[in-house]
């Protein structure tokens, strides 16, 4: 942002503070890996089905590597390499990458298809299936499409109440990964109170890192007068980590990066929050200290948190070479 101004006007010295943990997940860790090693094994081009995670910064990078990005599988030539992205696909896009005779390297989230396991024991057993999710987002749109019938889609307590189903008594409930937990929370009780015989996993399906993320969040708004959250707009969990902030009264922005920061947000603000999303790398948090630290920031730290250790392996046929 070259013709920016570089001094927020106005604005007392600055502190930063970072959120803790932060940035990638381990399900993220693990899909960007298995792009590269499949292009360092197999060479480019390697085809990715819809954007492996939500990251414009990740999606570039990959994409000068040699991946090509595809909405559907009827964009990509016979016998090429395939990655299924790390949101989950449905059963109709599996078999029809068997059809084609693609070689697949499924980058679904282990937590994605945790919740894919469920919803076939459920499926199995008779019952029907709501998912609390996001419409339109690839992942809830893998999970509704592990079964030709029986599912069904809510995203507020308004979609409860009108939700017809054909037996009150068999049916059971699933989660997207990365809602908020709060608001899944206010719509699984209001299932539970329509129908008071649902069944439900025994662990939440919010993952982890999710989970870890908002509640960072929530402490550090307690400290901060501005959170800035580094994440694509399209980034379900990073809009969530937003939201959290601006639920607790703070001034909160989704950004891309540091090009994206305002100068004025930062007029009469004494404690700057950051944090990023499960699909953003750090190189992106550290160039917005950068850019704010150009804007008057002083002093930097980061709160105490959870230290997370979580790790997937790899498909077979990819864990036995190292990217250089």
């Amino acid at each position: 942002m070259s013709g920016q101004q570089t001094q927020a006007v106005d604005s007392p010295a600055v502190e930063v503070i970072l959120a803790q943990p932060r940035g990638f997940c381990a399900g993220v860790d693990r899909a960007i890996e298995i792009v590269e090693r499949a292009l360092q094994t197999h060479g480019a081009p390697v085809y990715v089905r819809h954007e492996i995670v939500h990251n414009k910064f990740v999606v570039q990078d990959l994409r000068a590597k040699g991946a090509v990005f595809v909405k559907e599988l009827d964009e990509i030539p016979p016998d090429a390499l395939v990655v299924f992205s790390a949101h989950g696909v449905s059963r109709q896009v599996q078999d029809e990458a068997k059809t084609r005779g693609f070689r697949v390297f499924d980058a679904t989230c282990p937590l994605v298809t945790k919740v894919h396991v469920e919803v076939a024991k459920m499926r199995a057993a008779g019952l029907e299936v709501i998912m609390i999710g996001h419409e339109g987002h690839p992942e809830v749109e893998g999970t509704l499409g592990q079964s030709k019938d029986g599912m069904h889609l809510v995203e507020t307590v308004a979609d409860v109440e009108q939700l017809q189903v054909l037996n009150p008594e068999k049916l059971a409930f699933v989660t997207q990964t990365t809602l908020s937990v709060d608001d899944a929370a206010v719509v699984a009780q209001a299932l539970r109170q329509r129908f008071p015989g649902i069944q439900e996993p025994k662990k939440s399906d919010i993952c982890y890192a999710t989970q870890n993320r908002q509640d960072a969040v929530k402490l550090m708004s307690q400290q901060c007068d501005l959170v800035l959250v580094v994440g694509s707009a399209n980034s379900s969990n990073s809009n969530r980590l937003r939201e959290v902030a601006a639920r607790l009264g703070v001034d909160a922005y989704l950004i891309d990066g540091p090009d994206a920061i305002e100068p004025q947000w930062l007029v009469d603000k004494q404690h700057v929050g950051i944090t990023a999303g499960a699909s953003a790398p750090e190189v992106l948090v550290q160039d917005v200290v950068a850019r704010l630290k150009s804007l008057g920031a002083i002093s930097v730290r980061t709160m105490d948190g959870l230290q997370e250790n979580v790790s997937f392996p790899l498909p077979k046929g990819l864990s036995t070479k190292t990217v250089s």
